[in-house]
């Protein structure tokens, strides 16, 4: 047999014995693609609700099936609620961002003494769960945050503020069509809306649902306790 000769049927011979796995791996990257993935979240820019080092789950079907590793949708899906955490393309430089879904397109909003504001409309704010402190990485805890838990204008949630860095008013701004405005949870630490701008509809990904694993840089990146498939909702 000529070396010629050879190259083909081994070629065929590895095709024939690791087709199976190729096929395996190759859906597998279509699924986290198009249909479900997780993502790794390295900031805290929503604690209290996600921690530096979660996996979170991204459910991307919910907003439309996509053709797998592009923007274009196969099937349109719903739109994106206000209150949604999602997972989205940043427009201003295409990082994957997780936000949670502050504004839809026509409203108008704004950030002053008071608090975050819908269409005029500010959120309701009382005392908030004052243990997710101490679920913060040490650095943030040493500027001694305020836990809030936010109603009214959202499905209610915990926010997190920084007073020795807050950044202060913002707007108010009308989202425009096909658009969204998001915030991060960490209200005085988030690399948001106010900065990056509107959120076109075709960059958002898919809803963040929950918590697959979670570990903690602070601590070699062991494993967290308690918060295996937790609801971020």
């Amino acid at each position: 047999m000529t070396p010629r000769n050879a190259a083909p049927r081994t070629a065929a011979r590895w095709w024939h014995e690791y087709r199976g796995t190729l096929l395996f791996l190759f859906l597998m990257l279509v699924f986290r693609s198009a249909w479900a993935d997780w993502v790794s979240v390295p900031t805290g820019s929503m604690n209290p609700t996600i921690l530096e080092g979660d996996r979170v789950v991204v459910d991307k079907h919910v907003y439309g099936l996509r053709i797998p590793w592009t923007l274009t949708r196969l099937t349109q899906g719903r739109e994106p609620a206000r209150g949604e955490i999602v997972v989205f393309d940043s427009p201003a430089n295409g990082i994957s961002l997780v936000k949670r879904v502050v504004g839809l397109p026509g409203d108008v909003v704004a950030i002053d003494e008071r608090g975050l504001s819908i269409n005029g409309v500010h959120a309701d704010y009382e005392p908030g769960e004052r243990e997710r402190v101490t679920t913060l990485l040490r650095s943030m805890q040493a500027w001694n945050p305020d836990v809030w838990r936010e109603s009214g204008v959202l499905p209610a949630h915990q926010v997190l503020r920084v007073p020795a860095r807050s950044i202060g008013t913002f707007g108010p701004v009308r989202v425009p069509a096909g658009h969204y405005f998001m915030l991060g949870d960490s209200r005085d630490n988030s690399n948001d809306s106010r900065f990056i701008g509107f959120v076109p509809r075709q960059n958002i990904v898919g809803r963040a649902s929950r918590v697959a694993i979670s570990f903690n840089p602070e601590r070699f990146y062991l494993p967290r306790s308690g918060r295996y498939f937790d609801s971020l909702d």
